[in-house]
């Protein structure tokens, strides 16, 4: 029988809300905010994902994801070092890397998101699906996706939160008088 790993997690209140940061195997595999909606799903996905239990505690990588949120949330950081494992399908997986390649201060559109992807159209709501899967918000920046109108759609730590993340990072860039949409 294979033993359990543990996922070591640690709660942080930040000011764009209450956060869960965990890792495991020395790498950084949630930063999600506590009182989301999707929150025991996501946590099952990666109990089974890395066959392990959540266990309060803190350890250098938590720490390491503290430090460089807060200096991204000063405005002082725009890309984090910090070692993430992402546990998810394939697609899953696919669209986690193409928000990573959403540049700080930019946006993109669910629409531009798909089509960036080569998928069809037709399959915009699969993305904006993995994008809400996301168990690494603010790293993973899902916060940068909006709507085809220019909306604020969708955020698991709520509209609020998202508004604040993009106007923190379109104050940090060049003197841009709206946030930029990604070509």
């Amino acid at each position: 029988m294979t033993s359990l790993r543990k996922i070591e997690f640690q709660y942080y209140k930040s000011p764009i809300g209450e956060l869960i940061i965990g890792s495991c195997r020395e790498k950084l595999c949630l930063l999600d905010y506590k009182y989301r909606s999707q929150r025991k799903r996501i946590d099952l996905r990666l109990s089974r994902g890395l066959n392990a239990i959540f266990t309060e505690s803190n350890n250098p990588i938590i720490k390491k994801t503290i430090q460089e949120l807060n200096t991204y949330l000063d405005g002082d950081l725009k890309k984090f070092s910090v070692s993430t494992l992402t546990i998810g399908s394939e697609f899953q997986k696919r669209v986690w890397e193409a928000l990573k390649a959403i540049p700080y201060g930019h946006t993109l559109s669910y629409i531009a998101l798909t089509k960036k992807l080569n998928i069809k159209a037709t399959n915009v709501r699969a993305v904006a699906n993995a994008n809400g899967a996301n168990a690494i918000s603010v790293i993973i920046p899902c916060h940068r996706v909006i709507g085809s109108n220019g909306s604020l759609v969708g955020y698991a730590g709520g509209l609020n939160a998202k508004k604040k993340l993009l106007q923190m990072e379109q104050s940090n860039t060049l003197n841009i008088n709206e946030l930029p949409l990604w070509p």
